[in-house]
């Protein structure tokens, strides 16, 4: 009797499917086992930097399961990027659901869905609090639950979105599918809190490295604003293209982009001001290599999926080194060599610092409260909003500290008050909650100014705000290695513009080894927290109540500032 022929392995299937349906050759190790993971069933989170290929992670079993791929994302034109690039590599029939689009094409887009035709679809969290959404998401039977951007869904990321807190009852609605978490950035306490929100439970956790060799990061401080705006053109202008400039202001980027052009490059100002038509013009100008710079805020971000930007200019600091990151991997995605570069004035924080000011009214949480209490049951949240005047970010802003304070649970048909809460004693826990993300804002401004104002390793610094090492003498390139290299050692700040230049030392040797990076820790007056990472005299802790702290190592020694919390 002939022997059945065996089935190919898993790995050998996402080979043959990574390199027959999107032509790649080979897939690198940690995408190989985040596929393995997806393909088992396995609630998985994966952090690689932006260029290593998280997409695929999703794509390539996408083409292999049995059942749609719902993959949530959280602006549109990211989502039309992935739609087009599934259909042109992979032939794949993806489609999108969103607020840019004529009513025929969602309708078309739900009537593929029902008649099973698709492999992909994208959508917001925005369109999955329509019950009716969900309805047709949970009908189709996805075989697998995809939430792009997921550090959106924690209050200690940089780029919190309320949104994203409903996506984990979302997956209980549509069938529970396996879910796959994907993000950039994402320091652990921010893991943390993905893998509870989304209650991924013993989740899989891949995380491939921050560092991004193929960027030289780059510091040129300023003494006053005029020196700097001409600094940015010059800059801008000297710099192999294409590439980016994000400035602090609208104004500010339309200046840029007319100064630019005016030099003969075809530049172009983003931001969230302009017409959504407008901007999809920028957008796609962009990618198709007709634009050399785009001068832009911070509006013009997860959407960009260029790999051949050479180089990334901040004009203003941005107000944490997580924004940064995620801005400044917009460079070098091909892998070749490519410049993140920061124009930086100490003054230039005092914006930041106002930005990570504020927090909440206790007053104003305990009239919601009542408002919310003033209804048998629970209240839809457009309801809530007709009533108070409040936006919907505010409202969700405001309704999330209280979920958290414990006076408010969010369910299915609404939001509805906990038996028995008292009102005041959880409007106090709200703005307690509150004043300690402020703290936590706060503190992100002051690594970025270290950063900015590090004598040290600039890679070392940014590598260890993620909670990764970095041995030393192995930057791959940085301002302050470089001047450390040709100056004998000699020590100085980052290089001042219009002063020839300066020199500064390397990385110094890592920290000791009773506090490794990850180690939990308790301090007498800012509680719990975790080390981050460490240098031959400091440690940086990022602390659950009062944010980032960097301590004198001699200081924890000599005064016993630091206990390790064993078992935790």
């Amino acid at each position: 009797m002939p022997r059945a022929a065996r089935r190919p392995s898993v790995r050998s299937r996402l080979g043959d499917a990574a390199r027959e349906v999107f032509g790649w050759e080979e897939l690198r190790p940690p995408q190989l086992a985040a596929m393995e993971a997806v393909m088992a069933g396995e609630d998985t989170i994966v952090v690689m930097p932006t260029g290593a290929g998280k997409s695929a992670v999703y794509q390539v079993p996408g083409v292999l399961l049995d059942g749609p791929v719902l993959v949530v994302s959280p602006l549109i034109a990211l989502q039309r990027d992935q739609v087009s690039a599934l259909g042109r590599s992979a032939g794949a029939r993806a489609s999108a659901v969103n607020s840019s689009q004529r009513a025929r094409e969602n309708a078309q887009t739900w009537e593929r869905v029902r008649e099973g035709a698709l492999d992909f679809l994208f959508v917001s969290p925005g369109q999955l609090a329509k019950p009716d959404v969900l309805a047709m998401v949970g009908g189709a039977g996805p075989a697998l639950m995809v939430v792009d951007e997921a550090h959106c869904v924690s209050s200690w990321g940089h780029d919190f979105r309320p949104d994203y807190l409903a996506l984990g009852r979302v997956r209980d609605r549509i069938g529970h599918p396996p879910l796959l978490a994907l993000t950039a950035s994402a320091a652990p306490p921010v893991r943390a809190d993905i893998l509870r929100h989304l209650r991924m439970p013993g989740a899989r956790e891949i995380v491939s490295g921050f560092d991004r060799p193929e960027i030289h990061l780059e510091v040129v401080r300023h003494q006053d604003e005029e020196t700097k705006s001409r600094w940015v053109v010059e800059r801008a202008a000297g710099e192999a293209k294409p590439g980016i400039v994000y400035a602090g202001t609208r104004k500010e980027t339309e200046r840029y982009a007319a100064e630019l052009s005016s030099l003969g490059f075809s530049g172009a100002a983003y931001h969230a001001g302009m017409t959504g038509a407008a901007r999809s013009a920028v957008h796609d100008a962009f990618h198709a290599g007709e634009l050399d710079v785009v001068v832009a805020t911070s509006a013009f971000g997860m959407g960009i999926d260029k790999t051949d930007v050479r180089f990334v200019l901040h004009a203003s600091v941005p107000g944490s080194l997580d924004a940064y990151y995620q801005e400044l991997g917009r460079a070098g995605r091909d892998g070749r060599p490519a410049r993140a570069i920061l124009g930086y004035r100490s003054e230039d924080l005092g914006v930041q610092r106002y930005r990570a000011s504020g927090h909440p009214d206790e007053a104003a949480l305990a009239a919601l409260m009542d408002r919310v209490r003033a209804h048998p049951g629970p209240v839809p949240p457009t309801v809530l909003r007709e009533e108070t005047g409040l936006t919907h970010s505010a409202l969700t802003s405001l309704v999330h500290l209280l979920s958290e304070a414990g006076g408010l649970l969010l369910e299915e048909a609404g939001i509805r008050a906990v038996p028995g809460a008292r009102r005041d004693t959880c409007a106090r826990e709200a703005v307690r909650l509150a004043e300690a993300r402020t703290r936590l804002e706060r503190s992100r401004v002051e690594m970025m100014r270290g950063y900015a104002e590090s004598e040290g390793c600039r890679r070392r610094a940014l590598l260890g705000y993620f909670g990764e090492d970095l041995p030393a003498g192995e930057c791959a390139g940085c301002d302050n290695c470089e001047a450390s290299e040709h100056a004998d050692g000699a020590r100085g700040p980052a290089v001042l513009a219009g002063t020839g230049g300066s020199t500064a030392p390397s990385a110094a040797i890592p920290t000791a080894p009773e506090f490794p990076p990850g180690t939990r820790v308790s301090h007498r007056a800012w509680g719990e927290g975790e080390v981050m990472s460490g240098e031959a005299d400091r440690l940086t802790v990022l602390f659950t109540e009062a944010g980032y702290r960097t301590l004198s190592l001699d200081a924890v020694r000599e005064q016993s500032l630091l206990t390790p919390l064993v078992g935790a």
